[in-house]
């Protein structure tokens, strides 16, 4: 079998970024949904939307998001709404917070062990395509955020946030911390989640990591720590799996000193283990081709 492409360029620019999603050699089709992370209030690493603009403005995007299930200024549409204009994401492009109302779409999983239904933010069947543009960084609790973070975590509404964290235990985010999951249960349903967003696009999704502010706390974090070690690059792919484990092996074969502290966060986080699953479900491959450009 033929190994997955991930293109790789280490100088980060609004303008590399395009080159390296012309690098796939795909046009998305219809209309397109753009992933990204609003960033939450206070966050100081998050990836602004004037960096998205011109890959955002080349595939004709819509900027995409869902509420969280945990409190902060995104947790509830009326906040997040207000956020997302006072970041800047409603000044520069069309926003669609997916599951600003109800009801939530349910996506079955296919071979899923601990899940039966992914819910997502029911405009999410508005869109004929989906760009995944991810900052890759460090994660609190799934040791690192990556392609599937966003695939899963990213497009689940607050009720499907609060399935996944809690390994299908409850949909209510009242309740949500009182099923929380064993963590490689919970890393396990990033996966089996993620895997119905790729098959809802299967053929129509491209997928852009970007290697900077590599800070072991998500943009989620209103109290973030700042970056430890130097930015590495953006990578590009068709497929979510070999993306992040090319960033996960380009932060293990860093010679950067603060390498060390986002391996312990990845490593006590077991955040391969997404990763291990997504493959196993066969939805990607961590055999891969790094192509540098």
């Amino acid at each position: 079998m033929e190994k997955s492409k991930v293109y790789f360029c280490s100088t980060i620019t609004p303008e590399n970024v395009l080159k390296l999603y012309n690098a796939l050699g795909v046009t998305l089709p219809g209309k397109v949904a753009a992933k990204v992370h609003s960033g939450e209030e206070g966050n100081q690493n998050y990836l602004h939307p004037d960096f998205w603009k011109p890959i955002i403005d080349h595939v004709g995007g819509t900027v995409v998001e869902c509420n969280t299930a945990y409190d902060g200024e995104r947790n509830y549409t009326d906040k997040h709404l207000k956020l997302l204009e006072s970041h800047g994401w409603s000044k520069f492009f069309p926003v669609d917070l997916l599951d600003a109302e109800g009801p939530d779409l349910a996506l079955p999983v296919k071979g899923g062990k601990l899940l039966k239904e992914n819910l997502v933010g029911k405009n999410l069947a508005n869109y004929d395509s989906l760009l995944v543009l991810s900052h890759f960084k460090g994660h609190p609790m799934g040791g690192y955020g990556g392609a599937l973070k966003q695939l899963s975590i990213g497009c689940a509404s607050s009720a499907g946030k609060s399935l996944i964290h809690s390994a299908g235990a409850t949909g209510d985010q009242t309740k949500l911390w009182d099923f929380v999951a064993e963590q490689d249960d919970f890393l396990r349903c990033m996966a089996e989640a993620a895997g119905t967003v790729v098959e809802m696009f299967r053929g129509k999704a491209a997928y852009l990591n970007i290697m900077a502010n590599l800070s072991v706390d998500c943009d989620c974090c209103a109290v973030a720590e700042d970056p430890c070690m130097a930015d590495v690059g953006i990578l590009a792919s068709l497929d979510p799996v070999a993306i992040d484990q090319a960033c996960i092996d380009l932060v293990y074969a860093s010679k950067d000193p603060g390498r060390d502290h986002l391996v312990e966060r990845i490593e006590t986080r077991h955040g391969v283990h997404t990763i291990e699953c997504a493959a196993e479900l066969g939805y990607g491959s961590r055999d891969y081709e790094l192509i540098t450009l």
